[in-house]
């Protein structure tokens, strides 16, 4: 016969079993609840110092941001206080190494020159003295103009490659001073002179950026200003120069081309105008050369002279409005 006392213990064993089986089944839930949470808490511990790493990169980008727009508001700042360009600057730009008082002494003399050698051909006083100003007050600074204007052109065609070397140099591992200084050396005129202008002010103690302000006061450009801008952001603030540049480089290249689509576009235009602007004068030299009589009235008679001054003075109005409507601004 069963003991009743085993059979109450076992009884007692078997509810504690089912209660504990009850309450493990009711609790499971809430405890790996908890483990879970820990493993959050663990894995956001773990990112933490990830997202402080993109915050501080955020953090540097906006900084850099910051220096430049700073370093652009004083380059702004400094080509609105421009001063006006000067008689030696002019005759720099033009390519020529001489004194403004070498120019007004050779200036003085093509004038006097001039107006003796009108006397001689037996012109009047006064037309003498207004063709000696012409030529002494005039002509040297209209070929200054012309010589600097085509001295910028040269400059320009040959910057993208010589911005191209230092885009080359610098990704070789070279430094900036060394890849100026191939360009100062191998380049040809007028880049190689204004490089070496810009290298000799370095090895002087000059700063880069202050050597750039006389570049571009000698080759007043803005692909010039452009260069000087990408080279002193880069220099304060830092970043890849190589990219800087080689955009740059393509930028110009892609304004040349534009320049070009211009001018083959307007090339009818000009030649018309040319055309237009050039038959009177000529209609009148033929006219002269086959029967002087006919068109000597023009400067014989005071209304001939009248007339004459006349003519002139719409043709010139002509002139103007025929290359205001040709030159195109891109």
């Amino acid at each position: 016969m069963i003991d009743p006392q085993l059979v109450k213990l076992a009884a007692v064993v078997l509810v504690a079993i089912a209660v504990g089986g009850i309450a493990y089944v009711l609790l499971i839930p809430y405890l790996s609840g908890e483990k879970k949470s820990d493993k959050r808490l663990a894995q956001f511990a773990k990112d933490q110092p990830k997202r402080r790493s993109r915050g501080g990169d955020s953090d540097l980008i906006i900084t850099r941001k910051k220096e430049v727009q700073e370093t652009l508001k004083e380059l702004e700042a400094r080509q609105k206080f421009k001063k006006k360009a000067t008689l030696k600057m002019r005759l720099a730009r033009a390519g020529f190494d001489v004194t403004p008082r070498s120019f007004y002494m050779a200036s003085l003399g093509l004038g006097v020159g001039t107006a003796l050698l009108m006397l001689i051909t037996g012109s009047s006083p006064l037309l003498s003295l207004a063709a000696g100003a012409s030529a002494g007050l005039g002509a040297p600074r209209w070929v200054v103009n012309f010589l600097g204007k085509r001295r910028q052109k040269r400059f320009l065609r040959e910057l993208a490659n010589a911005i191209d070397i230092i885009v080359r140099g610098v990704k070789s591992g070279l430094p900036l001073n060394d890849c100026l200084h191939i360009i100062a050396v191998e380049t040809p005129e007028p880049v190689r002179e204004e490089f070496e202008n810009l290298v000799e002010q370095q090895k002087v103690g000059i700063p880069l950026a202050k050597a750039f302000e006389g570049m571009l006061d000698r080759v007043p450009l803005p692909e010039v200003n452009f260069f000087s801008i990408v080279v002193s952001i880069q220099q304060k603030t830092g970043g890849n120069l190589a990219e800087a540049l080689g955009n740059l480089a393509a930028v110009l290249r892609d304004r040349q081309r534009l320049a070009g689509k211009v001018a083959a576009f307007s090339a009818e235009a000009k030649t018309s105008a040319a055309i237009i602007g050039a038959l009177p004068p000529l209609v009148m030299l033929m006219l002269f050369m086959s029967t002087p009589d006919y068109v000597a009235i023009l400067w014989t008679d005071r209304l001939g002279k009248i007339m004459l001054m006349a003519s002139g003075f719409w043709m010139l109005c002509g002139v103007l409005v025929m290359r205001k409507m040709i030159n195109f601004d891109y």
